[in-house]
């Protein structure tokens, strides 16, 4: 059965083409009037062949650009520094690196793997000092702390950490409601340790 999109096409009932005057079904979209973004995606315009084709002709995706980000935007390479909620500094605790502060995404990429690597060193160090658990050295990990963190350090570091990732102290945003809950956890570990003077 051939498929109901091609080339652009998707056909709807009822839909007409958006251009004034115009009786044709609207069966090509184009950008709209609100662009995709983080509160969703767009709206689009619907138009017939015809008419989506002078839209297209007439469409500039530069517009408003100066001469620098027009060439920003045309690098091959463009959007990799755009820095997302996962690598923003205060989106991990391990503080994983920033893309942006690197030129070269390779860079990036093996700061974040030496990254991973000490901190499974650091927790087997703490495992194996003997003094903490597995549980107690993971939990250790989380709150970013070393195997000579006292109770105060601990309590010190907890609350740093749950105004860090409080959806009331972050606008209301929810997305290192995970980080909070993982923080919450490893302090209850911790706090039971008899390993903490």
């Amino acid at each position: 059965m051939p498929s109901p999109r091609f080339h652009g096409r998707v056909e709807s009932k009822g839909r007409a083409c958006e251009r004034p005057g115009c009786r044709e079904a609207g069966e090509f979209r184009a950008p709209g009037r609100r662009p995709h973004g983080f509160d969703g995606p767009g709206e689009w315009r619907w138009f017939c062949l015809p008419h989506v084709r002078e839209f297209n002709a007439g469409y500039d995706w530069f517009e408003g650009m100066s001469a620098e980000e027009i060439l920003r935007a045309q690098s091959p390479i463009a959007g990799w520094q755009t820095e997302s909620r996962v690598f923003r500094p205060t989106a991990g605790i391990d503080d994983a690196p920033r893309w942006a502060d690197y030129a070269d995404p390779l860079d990036a990429i093996s700061a974040r793997a030496r990254g991973i690597r000490s901190r499974a060193e650091r927790e087997a160090r703490a495992a194996m000092s003997g003094r903490f658990s597995k549980e107690e050295a993971a939990a250790l990990e989380v709150m970013g702390l070393g195997s000579d963190t006292d109770r105060t350090r601990l309590r010190r570091r907890y609350s740093e950490l749950v105004r860090r990732y409080h959806p009331d102290r972050n606008g209301g945003d929810r997305a290192h409601e995970a980080k909070l809950t993982a923080v919450v956890d490893a302090y209850q570990v911790l706090k039971k340790s008899a390993a903490l003077a």
